[in-house]
């Protein structure tokens, strides 16, 4: 009984542990790989770098993302790591194309 009284709390430690931290980040890694496969053109998103901008075109582990208009920058698509907004079927629009209030 004396054995299995010591290694109870070094058990105790492993499951915390687990709870704690392994169960959450498996948990994250599943969300952000389902968040990129699910991405589509014209859903502004944020790069791990913090860089944001609309995706333009989808390779098989590339991404083509303006990040300012007329300017395309090819990320590898883990990069990508927060969807901003869901895509625009009616595609992107300016501040020039909106009718002015007033």
């Amino acid at each position: 009984m004396g054995e299995l009284a010591s290694f109870l709390p070094l058990v105790a430690i492993a499951l915390l542990f687990w709870v704690m931290v392994v169960r959450p980040a498996s948990r994250r890694q599943k969300a952000v790989a389902k968040l990129q496969a699910n991405l589509q053109p014209g859903q502004r998103v944020m790069l791990s770098s913090g860089i944001y901008g609309t995706v333009r075109s989808l390779l098989d582990d590339r991404a083509r993302v303006e990040i300012a208009p007329g300017t395309e920058i090819e990320v590898a698509r883990a990069a990508i790591s927060v969807v901003d907004s869901p895509a625009d079927p009616t595609g992107p629009t300016s501040p020039v194309d909106e009718p002015e209030a007033g």
